[in-house]
């Protein structure tokens, strides 16, 4: 009996085959060149193939050019969008080679997405059913070992999370096509010139988010308050009385401290001694939160490195939500297999030297995987950005293991005519964990020495004014917290969709802030269509996906409330529309605003010719002709500035991947006098390279690839746009 194993990808599916073949699987390849593996098993083959992610995607199954759309089902990638064209040789390949198969293996990444590629192959290769021929692979590493055990425990399909992700699919399409059709619609006319418009069934409410914390950081005033310290011995003691909000109050302190300077004692001094346990293992969110702070990552890069990490079997699983490391998983030996790594031999081998293998786990559970941990696997030809990230991680992992710190505290009390002051001093005594992660400090802070009774001087008082600061802004890494906190959006998925907020143009900056355009979509939306950026709309099919998944819900009947609240907030969309409409378009207008016409002092605005091309023109056309070009695929945002040599408007050229720049807008100014004689056709260059895909999923792509993308950039398809609208 001939079966077919689909993994995920081409580089897992060299895993598995070396894993199940020991050196006797042979690499075949199909008339379009997609490998695939088979091992002989007697009179039965097994085949090993892979797929590049979703093969199969969700696409409109009526002509409905409007909305609502409600009929959707599964197509093949391929035939919906033109950048999804690679995928149709992987598809080819497995259903040539199913075609001599009685029996089916899901071994896609074991989540829900993992679930849905994997079980839809299956369901299309055999004819629409999912019957006892398919069965579900489950590992959370790539290693050999790790492969052959769940090849030997195989289990049933793992359904419901198939159909609670099925739902969640068709929902975030629904939510998004509909939605972002109705705002597209609402906006036709020139001043958004084709622009791309999108919100979501996550979008909204994490838009929502940002913007109202924006509006309490608009909204902050400072208060003033006063903060004293006196200086004993080169040591700064703060009031005890804190920060003082009432000057009276603070000044009286002052004036008695000052009378009493020379007067003070020493009134205690209080030394304890604190245990710090180490950080938990890394789940994927902390493990994005500390890439972010630790190695300036961006959380979707973090996710990449990781994914590429555990493709080559050095980490575990990354898409998990778990602080637990389960006994199971063989600690001792990982602990010893890392201790051979020469980079980690003293840290790992202190730990199998103590037998210290029961881990300080964390809160957070996860049914499907563990906690992110090194598998033992010496790595090798690692990237830079691999190297940093694995290390941090292994670093991590080895930690949890490792004793608490140990940190002495001393706390002085000096007293000056009845105004306590107070010093606090640390010193670690003992690292513990901290000689394992060396990506985190804590704050020491040396007294000298300080007797309880002893006469206390102050050599200086000070009464220093100070203000209250504003809510500090969201960085992407905080956001994915917060998220997560909320329950908004999936641990795989929130990292795209704060993306896609950047693409937008709602948000920008690495303190993110809302753009005007964004601030009038959350208000336009919040006044006359709440559902739309309401977060409890959102939880609350979030716990119905959830509950398909735990078989308390059906899909059908999930399905049925989502579309019956998307109408029901279209319904309500519609009768603002005019009202929705002409705030987004003001608020356009102004974003699109570069500065002052040096012909007639009117606006110059962004305007699009009929070929797609961005350039500025005085917004008094015909009375003032006045038109100057833009650099073309790129963000053009006002700096407010005006160049002193040609008095045309400075702005800032943001492209991807790129950094920034500022500019005027005549061409002939003397700014531009070492510039390159052909600037536009220099910036072309850099068009086509921009447009470059970041990631592919195989080496196959390249040269079709890059015509594909730069044929489309000319004329962006619709269903392309749809497809980018219609996530989450």
């Amino acid at each position: 009996m001939n079966t077919l194993i689909v993994a995920e990808k081409p580089s897992v599916a060299l895993r598995i085959a070396m894993a199940l073949g020991n050196g006797k699987q042979e690499q075949r390849h199909t008339g379009e060149k997609v490998s695939y593996f088979e091992i002989k098993q007697g009179k039965d083959t097994l085949y090993i193939a892979a797929a590049v992610g979703h093969l199969y995607t969700i696409a409109q199954t009526d002509k409905t050019r409007g909305y609502p759309v409600l009929e959707v089902g599964w197509a093949a990638s391929h035939s919906v969008s033109s950048f999804s064209e690679y995928t149709k040789k992987y598809l080819d390949a497995l259903t040539s080679i199913s075609k001599n198969c009685e029996k089916f293996i899901n071994a896609c990444d074991y989540d829900i997405e993992g679930t849905v590629i994997g079980t839809n192959i299956i369901r299309f290769l055999n004819k629409g059913h999912l019957d006892d021929r398919a069965r579900r692979m489950k590992f959370s590493t790539t290693t050999t070992a790790d492969l052959q055990e769940a090849y030997q425990h195989l289990t049933p399909l793992d359904l419901n999370n198939f159909y609670a992700g099925e739902a969640r699919h068709k929902l975030d399409w629904l939510w998004g096509i509909n939605l972002s059709r109705a705002l597209t619609h609402a906006l036709v006319g020139r001043s958004f010139g084709g622009k791309a418009l999108s919100i979501g069934r996550v979008q909204g409410p994490t838009l929502a988010i940002l913007a109202k914390h924006e509006m309490s950081i608009a909204k902050f005033v400072p208060k003033p308050f006063w903060r004293i310290t006196a200086i004993i011995q080169n040591v700064e003691f703060m009031n005890a009385k804190g920060d003082i909000f009432d000057k009276n109050a603070a000044t009286a302190s002052y004036e008695k401290t000052k009378q009493n300077a020379s007067k003070g004692m020493i009134e205690s001094v209080e030394a304890t001694e604190r245990k710090v346990n180490p950080y938990p293992p890394f789940d994927l969110t902390s493990l994005q939160m500390e890439a972010s702070r630790a190695l300036h990552l961006d959380p979707s890069r973090t996710l990449a490195v990781a994914q590429s990490l555990y493709e080559r079997s050095y980490i575990s699983y990354p898409r998990t939500s778990s602080q637990k490391l389960p006994s199971t998983l063989g600690l001792p030996r990982i602990i010893s297999d890392i201790a051979k790594n020469p980079t980690y031999s003293k840290l790992a081998g202190t730990l199998v030297k103590q037998k210290k293998f029961i881990p300080k786990e964390g809160a957070k559970t996860d049914e499907a995987h563990p906690s992110i941990f090194p598998t033992g696997v010496t790595p090798e030809g690692m990237s830079e950005e691999e190297a940093r990230l694995y290390d941090m991680i292994t670093k991590r992992f080895l930690s949890v293991f490792a004793d608490a710190a140990t940190v002495a505290r001393l706390r002085i009390v000096a007293d000056f005519g009845g105004e306590k002051y107070v010093a606090n001093g640390a010193k670690i005594t003992d690292k513990g964990w901290l000689e394992y992660y060396d990506y985190t400090q804590l704050e020491e802070k040396e007294l000298p020495r300080f007797d309880k009774g002893a006469k206390a001087v102050a050599s200086k008082v000070d009464m220093a004014e100070m203000k209250t600061q504003p809510p500090k802004r969201y960085s992407k890494a905080t956001l994915l917290s917060e998220l997560e906190k909320r329950n908004l959006g999936t641990k795989a998925t929130r990292a795209s969709i704060i993306d896609t907020l950047f693409k937008r143009n709602y948000i920008e900056g690495t303190s993110i802030t809302v753009t005007k355009f964004g601030m009038s979509v959350y208000e336009a939306l919040d006044k006359n269509c709440k559902m739309i950026v309401d977060e409890e709309t959102t939880r609350r099919l979030e716990d119905d996906m959830e509950s398909i998944s735990k078989g308390n819900k059906t899909e059908d009947d999930v399905l049925e409330e989502g579309k019956e609240m998307l109408l029901e907030a279209l319904k309500m969309f519609d009768e603002h529309r005019e009202q929705i409409a002409a705030e987004m378009k003001k608020a356009q207008y102004e974003s699109e605003i570069l500065g002052k016409c040096p012909k007639d002092g009117g606006n110059l605005v962004i305007r699009r010719s009929r070929a797609g091309k961005t350039f500025a023109a005085c917004a008094n056309y015909p009375k003032c002709t006045n038109t100057y070009s833009l650099p073309q695929n790129a963000l053009i945002q006002p700096t407010g500035k005006t160049c002193e040599h040609c008095h045309t408007p400075i702005i800032k050229v943001i492209r991807r991947g790129k950094r920034p720049f500022e500019m005027d807008l005549d061409p002939t100014c003397i700014t531009k006098k070492d510039w390159a004689p052909y600037p536009e056709k220099k910036q072309q260059v850099v068009v086509v390279e921009a447009k470059k895909p970041v990631a592919e999923p195989a080496k196959e792509k390249k040269v079709k690839k890059v015509k594909a993308v730069k044929k489309v950039a000319k004329k962006k398809t619709k269903k392309k746009v749809e497809k980018d609208e219609g996530f989450e």
